[in-house]
């Protein structure tokens, strides 16, 4: 969460005046497994005792299903691994499980309902008899059954963001440990569906990926909120699942039931965005920005999705989810879904027509949008990337009638600075290399460098820059853009 907050009384693990996921980190417990927390195994253990003594059954932000899900699990983790739950741990440990089975959120779905899954099979194998048999027996099923339906045919989990494919992935991973440890109470068939799910969510994510080794900031997505893409694949070979991907993804990759493609070219890696917002009846994760982009050029980070950091309802967090914060074109200010709040999301933008075409020169990606047919006069946005070794060329083509403001942002790491040319022309450049990158927007627009900010973790705001080309035009229009290096 990038803050220090101590805990000094009781009513400190509800402050109202802190963050909800602030709060939430709070009640996990996730340093009890984290790296070196066996040197402080003692503070733990007088932890967990003072947060049975301050949080009583039913009370508060550590009895939702959620955080109670991650702590029962890293409880049981954290006893796995040689540390003690005895006298009013274990047993407060038993209340916790059956507070949790008795409000799974099958209200809320995706992956606070695996969560739960997890955490109830997680206690029925940490425990015994005919309770304890139910909690596994229950948590199994649903678990299976939530991942055929929460993961894409081609391995993306259905919320459509990188970061909480990693966390769900995760989750598969610690299930297939668990059951492989205890064979003897596994149904016949579990592990090798989850083995084959969880190749298939491993391929997609390592996919995600930047030269960089971390993933695309897509939908809400955020760094060091989960396990880091190596640290996923070095877990998942330890427990034999393996990856079909090279070190060097060249080409194309597309993942066509996700919206997602990724495209290789030289020094050049580009992701576009023809997403839908998430699962029809699920949009609480996903942003206004179908059709955005990223792209890395020489192995570091060049445009960027400007991330997440914080959830809530403020107006920074509504900003955040809006077009205007991503790499697409953004009609009359408008976003292009609805955003009816920090998690709701009501008419959508529906992407449609993707296509990819490759030769020997370039691969060229297009789909379109109707998004923006909510408007009184509709509009329709159709974008084509065309990336050859030493450029990208996008054009933007605005279909519809009337006159319309037209807004094209294009969001740039921190490392990287601008400075204006003539026509229209940009050169960025990051102070440690030689060579710039030049930037051409259309002559139909006016192009101003302007200041950003970039959110790669929750809690942090970077200053950046970005560059947005603006014009009141009557549609139908084509706008071409086009970056060299």
């Amino acid at each position: 969460m990038g803050e220090d907050f101590e805990i000094q009384s009781a009513a400190d693990w509800n402050d109202a005046s802190r963050p909800k996921l602030m709060l939430y980190n709070l009640h996990y417990f996730d340093d009890l497994n984290s790296h070196g927390s066996i040197e402080r195994r003692s503070w733990h253990t007088r932890l967990i005792d003072r947060w049975i003594d301050e949080n009583p059954p039913a009370s508060f932000t550590g009895w939702e299903p959620y955080p109670l899900s991650l702590r029962i699990v890293n409880w049981i983790k954290w006893v796995l691994a040689g540390g003690t739950l005895v006298g009013k741990a274990c047993h407060s440990l038993a209340v916790q499980v059956r507070y949790l089975a008795e409000n799974i959120e099958y209200h809320l779905l995706g992956n606070h309902l695996l969560s739960n899954a997890k955490a109830l099979i997680f206690a029925g194998t940490f425990f015994s008899g005919l309770e304890a048999d139910r909690w596994r027996n229950t948590g199994l099923e649903l678990f299976l059954t939530q991942l055929r339906e929460q993961v894409l045919h081609d391995g993306g989990h259905f919320e459509l963001s990188p970061m909480y494919h990693s966390l769900v992935l995760e989750d598969v991973l610690d299930i297939i440990n668990l059951l492989s440890t205890y064979l003897e109470t596994t149904p016949p068939g579990a592990i090798q569906e989850l083995r084959l799910t969880a190749a298939s969510m491993l391929d997609w994510i390592l996919t995600m990926c930047h030269p960089d080794g971390e993933i695309a900031l897509f939908s809400d997505a955020a760094h060091g909120m989960a396990p880091s893409p190596t640290e996923i694949r070095a877990y998942a070979q330890r427990l034999g699942v393996g990856s079909m991907l090279v070190a060097q993804m060249n080409g194309v990759r597309q993942l066509g039931d996700s919206g997602y493609c990724r495209i290789q070219f030289g020094n050049a890696v580009l992701f576009t965005d023809i997403a839908k917002i998430g699962a029809k009846y699920l949009p609480g994760h996903g942003h206004a920005d179908v059709l955005s982009f990223e792209l890395s050029l020489f192995g570091r980070r060049f445009v960027v999705d400007s991330g997440t950091s914080e959830y809530g309802d403020r107006p920074e967090r509504l900003r955040q989810k809006g077009t205007a914060a991503h790499n697409t074109v953004v009609v009359d200010g408008k976003d292009s879904s609805e955003l009816w709040g920090g998690f709701r999301i009501a008419q959508r933008a529906h992407p449609f027509d993707a296509r990819v075409l490759q030769s020997a020169d370039n691969v060229a990606v297009s789909a379109a949008h109707d998004g923006y047919n909510r408007l009184a006069e509709k509009v329709t946005h159709r974008r084509m990337w065309t990336m050859s070794e030493h450029s990208l060329h996008i054009v933007d083509d605005l279909v519809g009638r009337g006159k319309h403001r037209l807004d094209l942002p294009l969001h740039f790491h921190p490392d990287f600075a601008a400075r204006a040319g003539p026509a229209n022309a940009f050169s960025l450049y990051a102070p440690d290399r030689t060579g710039t990158i030049v930037l051409r927007y259309d002559n139909q627009l006016e192009a101003n460098i302007e200041p950003s900010t970039y959110h790669p973790r929750f809690g942090s705001s970077v200053p950046a820059c970005k560059i947005v080309g603006r014009c009141h035009t009557v549609l139908p229009v084509r706008l071409q853009t086009i970056i060299e290096w």
